[in-house]
């Protein structure tokens, strides 16, 4: 079996792994979300471990298959949010290009920067959840679904709980504003992670061309996403549709800070006594008091854009690169 057969041969089983795992996924429920963050990880894999056209055979097996079983609208919406932003983060994950032609060490390859993945992850996310509101009619009316669901969850939780008609137009007319913001940020994170899991896969299998990055010294945000992230900031505070686009990139550039954040209290608590206890204490006050910490963490990757990271030793793996 020649090389091209075998990388068609990964793709279309990647493809159908992908499909399989979305159309899995059933009813909006946490097992559903996890199973369709996992449908990223088959076309990351093909594209991290053999090559861009294994992962774009990935992308369009998956999409056909969705196509056939659900709907050709039902595959635009989930290639657009998923598939494709897998595709293009392997592939930007692999490019590289001699060090000394930017001035470093001769012998040497320099790979993407990780704050430049990030930025296209974030961008990405933006794009798709767009074309995903466009698509769907995102507006009150979508959402007033939504909180009839919650109020009757609540209502059966606790009796006395009867919103009058000023209260749910409110909570209607808010949650319309914030969703896009939460889901940006949440699937940025989704991302990112199985972007982590899949290189560490591929990585274990002998077949990443990329070395291990070292996560906590050199997950940042670049300047540009900070300006991006203010725009964005800038725009969820006009109404209508563009207020809502805004809602969308300030949500998702949010959650790159957040996970940037996050990798520096990692960065700055390695060789320290003290280092288990104090992530064990942030991500289970992540879990308890949310949103707060994210807040902090937002805040500390806000200002920790203009860190830059040292060049790690050639050769130097060591557990640090991996935490």
């Amino acid at each position: 079996m020649n090389s091209t057969t075998l990388t068609l041969l990964v793709g279309l089983m990647a493809g159908i792994a992908a499909a399989l795992l979305v159309l899995g996924s059933g009813d909006m429920t946490v097992l559903s979300v996890l199973l369709s963050a996992f449908a990223t990880l088959p076309v990351l894999i093909a594209g991290l471990g053999w090559s861009n056209l294994a992962g774009a055979v990935a992308v369009v097996v998956a999409s056909l298959v969705v196509s056939v079983v659900l709907s050709p609208l039902a595959a635009l919406m989930i290639a657009a949010t998923t598939f494709v932003p897998a595709a293009w983060i392997a592939h930007l994950s692999n490019l590289a290009r001699p060090a000394e032609e930017l001035g470093g060490p001769q012998g040497q390859m320099a790979w993407f920067p990780l704050s430049d993945i990030m930025l296209h992850l974030c961008g990405l996310v933006c794009v798709s959840l767009v074309i995903l509101g466009v698509v769907i009619g995102y507006g009150e009316d979508v959402v007033q679904e939504i909180v009839e669901r919650l109020f009757t969850i609540l209502a059966e939780q606790n009796p006395e709980f009867q919103p009058d008609d000023d209260y749910r137009t409110d909570m209607i007319s808010f949650m319309t504003r914030i969703l896009p913001a939460l889901q940006a940020m949440m699937w940025v994170t989704i991302l990112f992670v199985a972007w982590y899991l899949a290189s560490a896969i591929v990585r274990a299998s002998g077949k990443s061309k990329r070395p291990a990055d070292s996560i906590p010294a050199s997950l940042r945000m670049s300047r540009l996403s900070l300006l991006i992230f203010g725009a964005g900031l800038a725009l969820s505070f006009i109404g209508g549709v563009i207020g809502l686009i805004g809602s969308t990139i300030s949500g998702a550039f949010a959650g790159g800070f957040m996970l940037a954040g996050l990798a520096m209290l990692h960065h700055r608590t390695m060789g320290h006594a003290w280092r288990f206890m104090a992530l064990w204490s942030t991500y289970a006050a992540i879990i308890i008091l949310f949103p707060l910490p994210l807040l902090v963490l937002l805040l500390a990757g806000l200002f920790d854009t203009a860190r830059t990271s040292p060049l790690s030793p050639p050769g130097s793996n060591s557990k640090d690169q991996s935490e």
